[in-house]
């Protein structure tokens, strides 16, 4: 383990904001603290949220509240994203129907459409992205439009998204609602496609970003599609059990605890005759089980067994987990676990 901060090897942060910042309208502990501090260290930030129900001023303001540094110019949401995607494929002045919010509705307006409610004016496109107060009707006019011919953008195809209280469903969810009712797919325009990401690093100006999130099929997979180091925090919608089983498009540089982790040195994992050495835990696999020394509180434990999963299953186009079995105690006194 070398002594420089993680956040020292980049000149840029590109967060996600929910289950990473905040979990609903309150701060995960510590990420204030830790956004605060990539000043001192000459990191540029930028947040880049799949959410499209609020503006990127709304955003910032949320943002601002809780104490974090945010100003509108530092967001980049998937509602600019599908905007930018129906000016690419449509001409201006099209009509969109809009399924999702009034900030999705602006920045549709933004980029030069014409913003309808309903199926009955014939729209050029739909647009779809993510409102809470979104009811079966808003759904029933976007299945229409899309049954009719419509052009279909989805701002982002995450299935949940985490809040205060827990896990709820997101646009992805409400996307398979349509879809289970055309039979079409959308074109997605947020993550994990690449272009909103490359459109944060420029924004930037970033010669060397990180990505941190807490989705692997999103934040983790739209970093590595880009080629952007990624790194997942455990304060969001994975978990350590999901991260060891990710397959290879899904696999994170780092694995942190939550934003503090980027202020501390990251260990090496050192490999010696099959075995994956990280600070005091080791790791390696026998067959379809991961067996460890250390303890499972410990994160350089989970940090061995991903290196040991990931080293024998390199090219997994799905996820795949370990064998699960029961605890052995081997001497002296130490205890060997296969993960689950």
């Amino acid at each position: 383990m070398t002594g420089r901060a993680l956040i020292s090897n980049y000149d840029a942060l590109l967060a996600d904001l929910d289950g990473v910042v905040y979990a609903g309208p309150a701060a995960i502990g510590g990420a204030v603290e830790s956004l605060k501090r990539l000043a001192d260290f000459d990191v540029e930030l930028g947040y880049i949220t799949n959410n499209a129900s609020r503006s990127p001023a709304t955003v910032a303001e949320h943002l601002s509240s809780l104490g974090a540094p945010a100003t509108e110019e530092q967001v980049i949401t998937s509602a600019q994203a599908g905007a930018r995607l129906l000016a690419e494929k449509l001409k201006p002045g099209s009509t969109v129907l809009v399924a999702g919010s009034k900030a999705l509705a602006a920045e549709v307006e933004l980029v030069g459409m014409s913003v309808v409610w309903s199926a009955e004016e014939q729209p050029d496109a739909v647009v779809q992205g993510f409102d809470p107060g979104i009811g079966w009707t808003a759904l029933a006019e976007a299945s229409f439009a899309v049954a009719g011919g419509a052009l279909w953008v989805a701002t982002n195809t995450d299935m949940t998204v985490p809040n205060e209280r827990g896990i709820a469903p997101g646009n992805g969810s409400l996307v398979a609602a349509v879809q289970a009712a055309t039979g079409q797919v959308p074109d997605v325009a947020g993550k994990p496609r690449a272009p909103l990401f490359s459109a944060a690093v420029e924004r930037l100006q970033a010669k060397h970003a990180l990505i941190v999130g807490d989705r692997l099929d999103t934040d983790i997979l739209g970093g590595n599609n880009s080629g952007i180091d990624t790194a997942v925090v455990l304060t969001g919608v994975d978990t350590l059990e999901t991260i060891l089983a990710a397959c290879a498009a899904e696999r994170p540089r780092y694995i942190l605890a939550d934003l503090r982790g980027l202020f501390e040195p990251y260990p090496e994992i050192e490999v010696s005759g099959g075995k994956h050495n990280c600070g005091g835990s080791s790791a390696y696999v026998q067959g379809s089980k991961v067996q460890v020394t250390g303890s499972l509180d410990d994160l350089d434990t989970w940090r061995a067994a991903c290196s040991a999963w990931w080293a024998v299953n390199p090219d997994a186009k799905e996820a795949v987990s370990p064998t699960p079995c029961c605890l052995i105690a081997i001497p002296p006194g130490r205890i060997i676990r296969c993960l689950i």
